[in-house]
């Protein structure tokens, strides 16, 4: 604590000096400067913080880096951390008091985070050197947002700055720009609207992974390697032996290598050698020697000698990319250029230039206007350079077949653009252009233009002077009429896009012929109705999300006919279309088909779903053409009969009424190999021969959710070839074992939702089968399947399983098993050692009857409860997860979130393990909900870092709670979602939307925010070809098109309200609204309802990650949360069936009974989600797991569950005195001791070791080391403050000792000191605070393994949190923060000056007095952090509540004292 304050007053002095040494020379330049430091707005002060100098050698001195001698700049000599952020940064340490009142005086005044370039700031520095040695490359400069980079620069004697937003391209800033206001408006786009807020987060260096600025170039070695070698080598010509070797320099750069004849030296003869076609070999006979051969007849040869290892696989390297390439190109894409080097000008060959992502100039050896000396360039891409003007340069190269301007804000096409007669295709995409010159007109051969998301408002009329352009793309201008006429007299066009205008009307008024268009893309219009009959030669039209209500077209040549997403009742075709093969009519109003469909002759694919159709043609159904037919979603009540064979492949009839299928399908379709008929009324299934030999060749058979019976196993048995089999909730009581065990080519089975008992023994003779679904039965033994040599995943939760017999090893594939759900199931320390080495394994935890009752009476309980299942589908990985909380803060309150990666699994696991922790901090700044939500979301996608600029997932938070301003008031549901997730809440029986889908196709004003950036939809209607959502958490490198900030709404809960459906993308695409809320009102188990959920969507088709969450609401009108006597309910195994055992349920519908969880942990289903790594011992797993057969007392009955009681109405026979802080009485039992939540052990084998799908190379940011998965990634779990409790009171001990049911049977009294480092910080937490701990969204980790992915499970009592936290992702400032260096500072350091100090401090601890407390909830934050040398400490989600809890808390210490 001394050496602290002598060092900060040392600071105060030196930061004195330096401002009175300046003082005058300040009012000099015309800024007068007050005495306590307040700048005047006539001349904002710019103030340099020098970052990483040492502060014994640098206090009170002007000498070292940084130091500059420049007027108005004051060198703070600070030891601040290069990745400091407010966690191991405070205000007191970055800015003295002055600098803080000036920055309170103005939110336009802040600071900027200067970095140097002498690394490249992405890449951590190789050895160990650039580890130890402290970072001297930042510098905090204070400053205002009229501050011009012409001023720094000449504060500081600078040549430039540079600004690098999301870790990419690197530019150069222009001397008028104003860097702190580009940060402000930046973080204004993102979605931030209080200016404080602003001032604060601009003053974050963790904002740096997002936008930062440079005071130099940063240089990329492997950038410049690949642009250009050079260097000083032994070189000898020819392969005589009559050459000599010689020293000359060596240069290797685009597709050349160049040979100086002197050494050191390019005023001579430069030797040019083409390779382009050539050879580089290795030289056997001298070392690190290299042959470079270029081709054809007069072939020259070069050898070169290499120095070191390295040179010679660096030039070798290089020179293979460019041998191999089949033409001379050039490829110089995203390397931040504002030149080509000028070497590139020796390779006279080259023909392709891609230019692409830089930010050329005109000026200069290298700029735009040099580009003519390329003799032979056939092709140029200069999109996306920012150029402003077309640079008329480029119309001097005559040779050029191909020119891309595309996204440099063009305004205008120069006359010039005549002089490229030979130019072929010309792309001037995301500009701002509205005409084009008449001189375009004369380019002869110009046959395909681009103009998408420009500001043409009609057609160019210089088309039709382009007698070659056969394919015009438009897409994204202001297009409102399209006159066929103006096309008539476009003779060539064939290929017309004109996506996203807003066409309105389609005109004729000559009825002229339009014969040359053949492709018409009309998608995303405003049309109302389209009459396209006189465009005769039309082959392919999307006509996709208009509003037509009819459509009439010309069906002499149609192929293809996209029509989805309308309005139509009637579609008008003349004369019948012969040569359609695609039909796509799905998502409108037909009532009935046409006549001319089933006249057509060819078509061979068919989409109906989503209509009102009654019936089915028979003669479409007997079609010898057709081969893909979709008609689900209908009113279907039966299916015509087939009247011979049809070569019919894929038949989809679900969600219809039918009540039985046609005889006749499978030995009349022979070539049927995909079926669902599933949501329908079926009772039976044709058989699929007419005699005991079947010809069947059916693969894919889904029948969920019917009324079929195990009669229909006999009609299975003919289908030899089946391998997905899908029988869920349907009324199956059994399943014939002799025709199971005819189904060989079995591969997928799922018998959810019925009533079996058992699965058959025969099912060992599925020999491939690899999953295995038949979750919500009533199976009591466990089915022969571990024996399956390719089973990968079985699903038996809830059930009633009793025991597992098992073999003595299990196959090596399984990779998931869940067994939750199963109350009466009994684990053996054998199966529990055989179980730890499946990947990803789900149990219950047990708990006693007698800790289970104890913990529900001490606890308030909650009026709701949760329950969720993920599905990964057919993919290899799980890119979803999930956040539940029931009991939030430790109070009344509680969170659920769903995170979708789409393909990626890093960021929402991210998300999952720290945005609990961040709402909050931010409930700490705000009471309004929209704007600590929306706080929340942009917070979390600023601590995402590297993983997230690139990366990027959907997101959906729920947050239940209570007005602040009455405690005592109705609950509310605040919702906030980006992208797709969706949240429904269930009132009087009816879905009640609470979210907003962020999608290009849903979201027509977002889709126009999109164009108006000027971003590129393509076709599939993705931005940049990425995404379809328009915000996402991540992403960032698609700013601005793409932003964080969320949709929020509050709707208020009332006793109406029986349950909340959360859900991805997936699952709302197949599984409507209100099938969703019939679904869960059918089942009483929140688990089983989000399960069923699940295999729904599946069976529907779905092939994606599914993820579905479920939240019971018991919410009275007067807030009231006591628990009604509910009538007896079945065991939890039957709940989910269609008829529950027992008497039936009440004709009223029955709530979802709440079931006893942890309410402060991640839960996965109604308490607790844990996840073990594989990689624990054998005899790890065995001690955590206990015995259960001899800690564990069997019961026959289910225990009483006591009455739930609200705060309002307090239970009267509750004794004792509940310990805030402390944990309740039977929360903390073994991992397996029995409750209504499961644990999930998994090593993380989803991994791909870093790699999304469609990656190359490994994110930055993600670390893999083979099995596990690392994400740099703080999880902000340790960095809290010195806490000490009373002791504790003996009727608190009995309370704990009559809950808590450890292991051994007693209570263990946890009175060590667990010490830590995390941030930076020393950490002490005396056992009692370890109980405070663990109710923390995030720090409640710490107390239960923390895997990579986010989950927790639950240690055994011996673990310390240092254990514990070596699990966790290991990064020293914020969340996730960029760049990614490791720091030895950050290691535990105790100086010997403060370790008596320490201990007794500590030992002072139980001498505190009980009495002392601390409001529940903190008061907001309204002033800016500036004001408060030592910041709150949040320490992430603990609010501590009332109670006789004393805490005192103490100084973070440094650890680089």
């Amino acid at each position: 604590m001394a050496m602290e304050d002598e060092d900060v007053k040392a600071a105060a002095v030196a930061a004195a000096a330096a401002a009175a040494t300046h003082t005058q020379t300040g009012k000099k330049k015309g800024g007068d400067v007050e005495d306590n430091g307040t700048c005047i707005d006539r001349q904002p002060d710019t103030v340099m913080c020098q970052a990483g100098l040492n502060r014994t050698a640098g206090r009170g001195s002007r000498s070292g880096p940084g130091a500059h001698a420049a007027s108005g700049i004051r060198v703070l000599k600070r030891n601040i951390k290069r990745n400091g952020s407010r966690s191991c940064v405070t205000r007191k340490t970055r800015f003295g008091s002055r600098e803080r009142d000036w920055l309170k005086g103005d939110t336009q005044r802040g600071c900027v985070c200067l970095y140097g370039g002498a690394v490249d700031p992405q890449l951590p520095a190789p050895g160990p050197q650039a580890s130890s040695a402290p970072q001297t490359d930042l510098q905090l400069v204070l400053c205002s947002t009229t501050t011009t980079v012409e001023e720094l620069c000449a504060q500081r004697n600078g040549q430039g700055l540079y600004v690098q937003l999301h870790g990419d391209l690197v530019r150069r800033l222009e001397p008028s720009e104003c860097p702190l206001q580009m940060v402000y408006d930046y973080l204004a786009a993102l979605g931030y609207a209080d200016p404080v807020r602003v001032q604060q987060e601009a003053a974050n260096s963790d904002l740096s992974c997002l936008i930062r600025f440079y005071s130099e170039r940063p240089v990329n070695a492997d950038q410049q390697e690949r642009m250009l070698l050079k260097g000083v080598f032994s070189v000898r010509k020819g392969k005589s032996q009559l050459h000599k070797w010689a020293e000359r320099q060596v240069i290797l750069c685009g597709t050349c290598l160049i040979v100086a004849s002197v050494k050191d030296s390019l005023t001579g003869k430069m030797h040019i050698l083409p390779l382009v076609g050539g050879k580089v070999e290795e030289v056997k006979r001298r070392q690190h020697c290299l042959m470079f051969s270029s081709a054809g007849s007069q072939a020259q040869t070069y050898f070169v000698n290499f120095d070191t290892l390295a040179d010679y696989q660096r030039w070798y390297r290089q020179a293979s990319k460019v041998v191999s390439q089949t033409v001379s190109m050039v490829d110089l894409s995203c390397y931040s250029l504002e030149a080509v080097p000028e070497y590139l000008f020796y390779s006279q060959d080259v023909t392709h230039l891609n230019l692409r992502h830089n930010f050329m100039s005109l000026q200069g050896p290298g700029g735009l206007l040099n580009l003519p000396r390329f003799s032979q360039l056939k092709s140029l891409n200069l999109s996306h350079n920012r150029l402003g003007v077309f640079p008329e340069c480029v119309c001097e190269i005559l040779t050029l077949t191909e020119l891309s301007l595309s996204c440099n804000s063009l305004q205008t096409v120069p006359v010039q653009i005549g002089n490229l007669q030979s130019l072929q295709t010309l792309s001037l995409d995301g500009n701002l252009l509205g005409s084009l010159p008449d001189e375009l007109g004369g380019l002869a051969q110009l046959n395909s233009l681009s103009l998408s998301f420009n500001s043409f408002s009609h057609i160019p009329a210089v088309l039709e002077r382009l007698s070659a352009v056969d394919k015009l793309a438009m897409a994204g201008n202001r297009v409102e009429i399209l006159d066929l006429c103006a096309l008539a007299r476009m003779s060539q066009l064939k290929n017309i896009d004109l996506r996203l205008n807003r066409l309105q009307h389609v005109r004729n008024e000559s009825l002229e012929a339009v014969n040359q268009v053949t492709h018409l893309d009309l998608r995303d219009n405003c049309l109302d109705s389209l009459d396209l009959s006189t465009v005769c030669n039309l082959e392919v039209l999307h006509c996709q999300r208009n509003q037509l209500g009819t459509l009439t077209l010309s069906g002499l040549t149609l192929r293809t006919l996209n029509s989805s997403s309308n309005r139509l009742t009637t579609v008008n075709v003349y004369p019948v279309p012969n040569q359609l093969t695609h039909m796509d009519l799905s998502q409108n109003l037909l009532e009935y088909l046409p006549d001319w469909v089933c006249d057509c002759r060819k078509v061979e694919m068919l989409d109906v779903t989503h209509n009102l159709l009654s019936e089915l043609p028979t003669r479409l159904l007997n079609s010898l053409s057709l081969r893909k037919l979709l008609a689900g979603n209908n009113h279907l009540q039966r299916v015509p009969d087939l009247l011979d064979h049809v070569p019919l492949e894929a038949l989809d009839l679900q969600h219809n009424k039918l009540v039985e299928l046609p005889e006749s399908l499978f030995y009349k379709a022979l070539n049927l190999k995909y079926l669902n008929v599933s949501a329908n009324v079926l009772e039976n299934i044709p058989p699929s021969s007419q005699s005991e030999e079947s010809l069947s060749t059916l693969q894919e058979l889904y029948l969920t959710s019917n009324k079929l019976n195990e009669n229909c196993g006999a009609h299975l048995v003919g289908h030899q070839h089946l391998r997905v089999l899908h029988l869920a909730y349907n009324h199956l009581l059994s399943f014939p074992a002799s025709k199971l065990s005819k189904l060989e080519q079995l591969e997928e089975l799922n018998l959810s939702g019925n009533k079996l008992k058992t699965i058959p023994s025969t099912v060992s003779s599925c020999k491939r089968l690899h999953t295995l679904i038949a979750h919500s039965n009533h199976i009591t033994v466990f089915p022969e399947i571990l024996n399956l040599p390719e089973i990968k995943l079985v699903d038996l939760s809830c059930n009633e399983l009793n025991e597992i017999p098992l073999s003595d090893s299990l196959p090596a594939t399984l990779q998931e098993l869940d067994l939750t759900g199963n109350s009466t199931l009994t684990l053996e320390h054998k199966t529990l050692n055989l179980f730890s080495h499946i990947p990803t394994l789900k149990l219950d935890q047990k708990s006693t009857t007698a800790a289970a009752t104890a913990a529900d009476a001490l606890s308030t309980s909650t009026p709701w409860c949760h329950g969720y299942s993920e599905m990964s589908g057919h993919r290899n990985k799980l890119c979803v997860s999930v956040l539940a909380v029931d009991r939030f803060r430790d109070s009344l309150e509680a969170c659920y979130g769903i995170f979708d990666g789409d393909r990626n699994e890093e960021v929402p696991r991210l998300l999952q393990c720290t945005m609990g922790d961040v709402l909050c901090e931010e409930l700490q700044h705000s009471s309004v909900d929209s704007v600590f939500m929306c706080n929340t979301f942009l917070m979390s996608h600023r601590k995402l870092g590297m993983a997230g600029q690139k990366l990027g997932a959907s997101a959906l938070l729920c947050y239940v709670h209570r007005d602040p301003s009455e405690p005592g008031g109705v609950f509310s549901l605040t919702v906030a979602n980006v992208g797709t997730c969706q949240a429904v809440l269930c009132r009087d029986g009816r879905p009640v939307p609470l979210s907003k889908v962020y999608s290009l196709e849903n979201c027509t004003e977002e889709r126009e925010r999109v164009k108006v950036a000027k971003a590129i939809i393509t076709e599939d209607n993705k931005v940049s070809g990425v995404t379809c959502c328009s915000r996402l958490l991540g992403c960032s490198y698609l700013s601005p098109w793409v932003l964080p900030k969320p949709w929020v709404h509050t709707e208020p809960l009332c006793s109406r309200d029986e349950f909340l459906i959360l859900g991805n993308r997936a699952l709302f695409e197949r599984v409507s609204y209100q099938e969703a809320v019939c679904t869960v009102q059918a089942v009483r188990d929140p688990r089983a309802a989000a399960k069923k959920l699940c295999t729904l969507a599946q069976s529907y088709g779905c092939k994606d990650n599914i993820e579905a969450a479920v939240v019971s609401l018991h919410v009275s009108e007067d807030s009231c949360t006591c628990e009604p006597s509910p009538p007896p309910l079945p065991p939890p195994s039957s709940s989910s069936t269609a008829e529950p055992k027992g008497a039936p349920p009440p004709p009223v519908p029955v709530p979802v009974a709440p079931g006893p969880a942890d309410p402060a942990t991640l839960s996965a289903s109604n308490g607790v989600t844990s996840e073990l790594s594989s990689e624990t011992s054998t005899s790890e797993a065995v001690s955590e797991a206990g015995s259960t057969a001899s800690d564990e007392q069997t019961s026959s009955g289910v225990a009483p569950r006591p009455e739930r009681r609200c705060s309002l109405h307090p239970a009267t026979a509750l004794c004792g005195i509940m310990v805030p802080g402390s944990a309740p009485a039977g929360t903390h039992q073994g991992p397996f001791q029995r409750q209504p939540s499961c644990a999930t052990f998994s090593s993380n084998c989803q991994s791909d070791n870093g790699l999304d799908s469609d990656d190359e190379a490994p994110l930055e940011g993600v670390i893999s080391n083979g099995s596990r998965l690392e994400v740099e990634v703080d999880i902000h779990c340790c960095a809290f403050q010195l806490r000490s409790g009373g002791p504790e009171s003996p009727k608190d001990s009995d309370l704990k000792r009559g809950g808590c049911n450890y292991l051994n049977g007693k209570l263990r009294r946890q009175n060590s000191v667990v010490v830590s480092a995390t941030n930076g910080c020393l950490l002490a937490v005396c056992g009692r605070e370890i109980m405070d701990l663990k109710k923390s969204p995030s720090t409640s980790s710490l107390f239960a393994k923390k895997l990579s992915n986010g989950s927790v499970v639950v240690p055994e009592d011996s673990h310390n949190i240092i254990e514990v936290a070596l699990e966790a992702p290991k990064k020293k400032s914020g969340y996730f923060t960029a760049p990614a260096q490791p720091d030895p500072e950050d290691q535990l350091i105790v100086p010997p000056s403060l370790e008596q100090e320490v201990r007794e401090q500590l030992k002072g601890q139980n001498l505190l007095v009980s009495g002392l407390s601390l409001p529940s909830n903190p008061p907001c934050l309204k002033e800016p952090v500036w004001n408060h040398p030592h910041p709150p400490a949040f320490a992430s989600s603990l609010v501590p509540g009332p109670g006789p809890i004393p805490i005192l808390q103490q100084e973070v210490y440094d650890t680089a004292l």
